[in-house]
């Protein structure tokens, strides 16, 4: 797998571990309108991640990068 598939996936994984903190450690007074927008954009972040995946685990994905490293190679 690609390295830099798997530092985008972990950044995405990061930010929504960050924002579930976030949440986590605001006042129990927190109003519904806030607590449906974090909701809102964790779901999107979790929509984000799993295009990523697809986009990184796809088999022509893997076939684009071999093909420019070995224009690269040819060219270098």
């Amino acid at each position: 797998m690609n390295l830099t598939a798997v530092a985008i996936i972990a950044i995405c994984g990061w930010v929504i571990v960050q924002i579930i903190q976030a949440a986590k450690s605001k006042p129990s007074g927190m109003g519904k309108a806030e607590k449906a927008e974090l909701e809102q954009q964790i779901e999107q972040l979790k929509e984000r991640v799993a295009t990523l995946e697809k986009i990184v685990t796809d088999d022509s994905y893997e076939l684009k990068k071999k093909f420019k490293d070995l224009e690269k190679d040819r060219v270098a």
